[in-house]
């Protein structure tokens, strides 16, 4: 084999250890959100996670139902930033140590406008989502724009519909505005005017956390397709908390509830022409 070859291999061989040892050194961290109620408090599920610096990690993560997230770091000091919608930001700094495991416990406070409840267990019931709310709908297809208030849209008509939370392992019963008589102030093509170019409408619901979600025209249109898609404002006869609220979208025909999107802030009508 050439010398210089070898030369190579063998600097590539001996920096293989000091590799497999950087990638190695990284230690797992939980960290564990809690309300502060009574007890030790409650886990906060679905808070917003950030890390600085954070490496290779995601720029954001979220906790589980149980209100825990686990992540591996390297040994150094860390800013822990966890937000949740009806609580107030928390800022904090943590260190980790080299082959030590650890938790970091974070509670949250109570958010400005927010109100608790101690419920038996010693949990926290937040207080529900505003009275007073707003949904923008928009689409660059024929330049309309628009705001409906909150008590536009609790005077258009509503409907209820149930659909099975996989989490709750339970059924929910919504109420609220079809999506397709919300798209109709846009003047989208619906029913007899639902075919040729129309078929690459496409609709994107966003939310205050900036998830969004993507429909085609036709999922929305009753007279098309079956099923609801509506933009709910109450479950179970209840406003909707701040966590879901104060409107939620509701596609009855997804198997999973990935496309209902919390804290609805938006309507965009597109087209994929």
């Amino acid at each position: 084999m050439n010398p210089k070859k070898l030369i190579v291999l063998g600097a590539v061989l001996c920096a293989l250890p000091a590799l497999q040892a950087q990638q190695a050194a990284t230690v797992p961290v939980t960290i564990v959100v809690t309300d502060p109620s009574p007890n030790g408090g409650v886990g906060i599920p679905h808070a917003q996670i950030r890390i600085v610096p954070s490496f290779d990690l995601p720029p954001a993560k979220q906790t589980d139902d149980k209100g825990r997230v686990t992540v591996h770091l390297q040994p150094r000091d860390y800013a822990l930033v966890v937000e949740s919608l009806g609580f107030k930001p928390s800022v904090s700094h943590f260190h980790v140590m080299e082959s030590e495991p650890r938790t970091v416990s974070v509670v949250l406070q109570v958010g400005r406008g927010g109100g608790v409840e101690v419920i038996p267990g010693g949990g926290l019931e937040v207080e529900t989502a505003p009275s007073k709310y707003s949904l923008t709908l928009a689409t660059d297809l024929y330049g309309v724009s628009a705001t409906l208030s909150s008590a536009e849209l609790r005077a258009m008509e509503h409907v209820n519909v149930t659909v099975h939370n996989p989490h709750t392992k339970g059924d929910e019963s919504y109420s609220g505005v079809r999506l397709a008589d919300l798209l109709a102030r846009m003047g989208a093509p619906l029913g007899s005017d639902f075919h040729g170019g129309a078929v690459a409408t496409y609709i994107v619901a966003t939310g205050s956390d900036g998830y969004k979600a993507v429909l085609a025209l036709g999922e929305a249109d009753p007279g098309f397709h079956p099923g609801e898609v509506i933009v709910a404002d109450t479950v179970d006869g209840k406003t909707l908390d701040v966590h879901n609220g104060p409107l939620k979208l509701i596609v009855t025909e997804d198997k999973r509830p990935a496309r209902s999107v919390r804290n609805l802030i938006s309507i965009e009508l597109k087209s994929a022409r």
